[in-house]
């Protein structure tokens, strides 16, 4: 599934969304420069409530 964040610009942010979706049991691929993360390995539902819990806005994309 992949997700456009808009409200992410650093590195802190791409750490902190990784380990959100990893601690939920999937992967991230986070891609700064596009503002987009692809997760894989937890439903979609899942990955949406783990990137907002790090505290970011995520929108299908």
């Amino acid at each position: 599934m992949k997700f456009t964040v808009p409200d992410m610009s650093c590195g802190h942010c791409k750490t902190a969304i990784e380990e959100a979706v990893a601690e939920a049991g999937g992967t991230a691929q986070v891609d700064l420069q596009q503002k987009s993360v692809e997760v894989d390995g937890i439903g979609a539902t899942q990955a949406e409530a783990a990137i907002r819990g790090a505290g970011y806005a995520p929108e299908p994309a």
